[in-house]
């Protein structure tokens, strides 16, 4: 208990990086969190309803950070391409650039980094697993990477490097999945049981997609 108690006050001391008061280059935390969020997030979760969710806001607060993010020119949006009555947020490349060059957490991931492959694997995978005893203990869910979910799906076997890139299914949108979107995030993430099948999918298609 004293070495897990030591080690969630050293993640609470870490977490000053992204909670913070007042602003950060002209941005507050939750304002952050929400560009960070849309810069990761699949076409399916950049919506005005999975932001709030994500980031633990009511969809009236969400609704004032989307317009604060575009009156700054990092995001826009766009009537969504399967559902015309609602509008998908997309972050834009002056959106991008903040992230890349601003973002709070940026020196929080290059120590991570500075740990080498293998520890960031490890600590990937163990916070991993806290969130998961945490969504178990509150009934809750959070957003995870598209390759780990259970509602990824094999289309079929690539026979070229163009059905490489489209050859995954979500089942639960019934809509086809790149190769690039198996990494982003989705609030309707729920854990596969299946990995080891997908991770081997995923290598073989990675090895059409280069070839």
């Amino acid at each position: 208990m004293p070495l897990a108690r030591e080690a969630v006050e050293l993640l609470v001391q870490a977490a000053r990086a992204w909670y913070f008061e007042g602003n950060q280059h002209g941005l507050r935390d939750r304002e952050w969190m929400a560009l960070r969020f849309l810069g990761r997030a699949n076409r399916f979760s950049r919506t005005p309803s999975a932001l709030a969710g994500f980031i633990g806001a009511t969809r009236a607060t969400a609704s004032q950070i989307v317009k604060t993010l575009e009156g700054k020119s990092f995001l826009v949006r766009k009537p969504s391409q399967e559902d015309k009555r609602s509008v998908v947020l997309h972050i834009t490349a002056q959106g991008e650039k903040c992230l890349s060059q601003h973002d709070p957490i940026n020196h929080v991931v290059n120590a991570v980094t500075s740990l080498g492959n293998d520890e960031c694997v490890r600590l990937r995978d163990s916070l991993r697993e806290v969130l998961n005893h945490l969504d178990a203990a509150h009934q809750r869910l959070d957003a995870s990477v598209c390759r780990d979910c259970m509602f990824l799906a094999e289309r079929g076997p690539a026979t070229s490097k163009a059905r490489a890139s489209a050859e995954f299914m979500c089942r639960l949108y019934r809509a086809p999945i790149s190769l690039e979107e198996t990494e982003l995030l989705c609030t309707s993430f729920e854990r596969t049981r299946d990995r080891p099948k997908i991770e081997e999918h995923l290598d073989r298609a990675r090895v059409a997609s280069q070839g």
